[in-house]
């Protein structure tokens, strides 16, 4: 695991992103965290630290004043920040700063940023491409043992959370790396599901409807027509099935 520190001077946002991030799943852990820029520093000087996400604007020595301090030095920095300032913006690339980020932060944008930094790394320290368990893998494994687990209430939405991300971005993970959007992969299981609860005679179809999440009958009726090319009751019918 590749060690970060964490810095801002207000504790919420600081805490936010130490805890509210799955780091390491992304193959880093967070050794500490700081509101405190010279306490950060002090850290720095007694402990091996890999990547530094640091505010700007700090009370006691700023994001910049820190880079000057860590001149010559291997960590990698990342500024997070509510201003869109150029002059931030140009100290950022004189200091080779990694990334920029703007709050309120968001989950796509810096776990894009920590994945080029993971390369880098990775590459600096000759480990091997292929790892044990790929983050967005791990995500995705994560997302269908929840639509199996819970198929009559899932929700992209609530997928999302789950797994820390906007809904939007899930959804073109999951496409990239299953090959098939998330919602058609909830149809697939509710499908599943149903053809075998129909292969139970003492299931009604609305009982079979209910139970794979559709609460009317004919909206489950056209679905499954949609899928298998027949209806439930052809279903039955085709397999010698009477109810």
């Amino acid at each position: 695991m590749y060690k970060i520190i964490i810095i801002d001077d207000e504790e919420k946002i600081a805490e936010g992103i130490a805890h509210l991030f799955p780091w390491e799943q992304m193959g880093f852990s967070v050794a500490a965290y700081f509101r405190s820029g010279k306490k950060a520093l002090e850290y720095i000087r007694e402990h091996p630290v890999d990547v530094l996400v640091s505010d700007i604007e700090m009370p006691d020595l700023s994001g910049l004043a820190l880079c000057d301090h860590l001149t010559g030095s291997a960590i990698r920095i990342v500024f997070i920040s509510s201003y869109q300032n150029y002059e931030y913006f140009r100290s950022a690339i004189r200091y080779k700063v990694e990334d920029y980020l703007l709050k309120p932060i968001k989950f796509q944008e810096l776990s894009e940023c920590f994945r080029k930094i993971k390369e880098e790394l990775d590459e600096e320290n000759h480990v091997p491409e292929v790892t044990p368990v790929a983050y967005y893998d791990q995500i995705v494994r994560e997302v269908k043992h929840y639509i199996e687990q819970n198929y009559r209430d899932a929700s992209q939405n609530e997928a999302a959370v789950l797994v820390g991300m906007s809904s939007g971005y899930l959804s073109k993970i999951f496409k990239e790396k299953s090959g098939k959007g998330l919602m058609e992969y909830l149809t697939e299981i509710r499908m599943q599901k149903a053809c075998e609860l129909l292969d139970n005679i003492q299931f009604k179809s609305y009982d079979v409807a209910y139970y794979v999440g559709y609460d009317n009958p004919k909206n489950f009726s056209r679905a499954f027509k949609a899928y298998y090319g027949m209806t439930p009751k052809e279903y039955r019918s085709h397999k010698g099935i009477n109810g």
